[in-house]
């Protein structure tokens, strides 16, 4: 993840939580292996990752295939991830119908962050409520 710096060029505060929310354009240029790694090197440094466009579905089953192997169950290091996504924005079906038209893009909001940090307490088509602690 790049460096992060307050408005007026100061330190990162010290307190508080990292929210890293990733434009679709800046995905779009990155490899499978690429998009994985941003990930995942935000969610070790213990932020919430957002992804404006998500993930298409051989990308996500590569995220969560590398994050098993990056697991350390020890319980000072990497606890792996929590993962949602939903339906985003207004344009496009890509429901059953819109991906028989050949709309095949992901059109989903995913937020990724650290399984011992980030607890899902309500999913619907519209909503995704998370609890976010601190360490």
């Amino acid at each position: 993840m790049a460096e992060v710096t307050t408005d007026d060029g100061g330190e990162t505060p010290t307190e508080g939580i990292q929210i890293d929310m990733i434009s679709a354009d800046r995905m779009d240029g990155l490899r499978t292996m690429e998009k994985i790694r941003l990930i995942l090197d935000g969610v070790h440094d213990d932020n919430i990752v957002i992804l404006e466009s998500g993930l298409q579905p051989e990308e996500e089953s590569k995220l969560i295939e590398r994050t098993m192997t990056e697991i350390n169950p020890d319980g000072d290091g990497f606890t792996g991830i929590e993962i949602e996504s939903y339906p985003g924005g207004s344009g496009g079906d890509n429901g059953f119908l819109g991906r028989l038209m050949g709309n095949d893009e992901p059109n989903t909001l995913t937020v990724i962050g650290p399984a011992d940090r980030i607890e899902t307490l309500h999913k619907d088509e519209t909503l995704i409520s998370t609890l976010v602690t601190r360490q």
